[in-house]
């Protein structure tokens, strides 16, 4: 079964909108996880807009699951996640000022510097992924930095199942993702999935890790409660 992991920084981005602690991120990952999800993900970014540092921090002792920390690995990023060690460390490159991940890595231009990223995070005994598109020649770089995972960049897919070309859509992720298991990679996925489109996808997607999804389930939440919501997500991955 594809593990459903859930990205909370939208709660942080509410909480932070008050300057108070509600909601508060700490019993809302305890209750993410109680409701079914087998992973909590974060991702920090430089200005703190939504997760702080601290909070990545805090979450160490809090989550019982998988833990997966995302973000540009610039040196304030690294020093955090091998003092907290995650279960696993997504690297995505956003710049500073990015609303969202809006790319994957090209993996042929920054190798080296990838590969040196990736050995200090094997060495703490972390698991890494690397945030990519579906593309032949990048998945192949990706395979050759020393990352026991990819995450498929999704965002293209779900543009075109809201199209009506969904299959057409998930072809080079399917692709991607058997090309990804021959070279010896896990797979992961994310971005812009939702209870619309996540049951096709999956579907569609062998050898398929793990989900990360944060604004459309917390935004379906709103509406149903993420004591409903998470049952949905994991009952389309099962």
């Amino acid at each position: 079964m594809t593990k459903l992991s859930v990205n909370i920084n939208k709660l942080a981005t509410l909480r932070n909108a008050r300057g108070g602690n509600v909601p508060n991120l700490l019993v809302a990952a305890s209750d993410i996880e109680r409701f079914g999800a087998e992973g909590i993900t974060i991702h920090p970014r430089p200005d703190q807009r939504h997760i702080r540092y601290q909070d990545a921090r805090d979450l160490k002792n809090i989550v019982t699951t998988e833990y997966n920390i995302e973000g540009n690995p610039t040196q304030s990023f690294i020093d955090l996640v091998l003092t907290v060690k995650p279960t696993q460390v997504t690297l995505v490159p956003d710049a500073n000022d990015a609303i969202t991940s809006n790319a994957g890595w090209d993996a042929i231009s920054h190798q080296e510097f990838l590969k040196k990223v990736i050995k200090t995070f094997n060495e703490a005994g972390i698991r890494t992924a690397i945030f990519i598109d579906p593309v032949t020649e990048q998945i192949k770089a990706a395979a050759t930095t020393g990352t026991h995972r990819i995450e498929l960049y999704t965002e293209a897919y779900a543009v075109g199942f809201a199209n009506g070309k969904g299959e057409e859509a998930v072809a080079p992720y399917r692709a991607s993702a058997i090309l990804a298991k021959e070279l010896g990679l896990g797979i992961n996925a994310g971005h812009d999935l939702s209870l619309e489109n996540i049951a096709f996808f999956k579907n569609a997607m062998p050898f398929l890790d793990e989900v990360s999804i944060g604004h459309a389930l917390i935004c379906e939440s709103l509406y149903m409660g993420l004591e409903n919501v998470i049952p949905m997500y994991l009952k389309a991955l099962s």
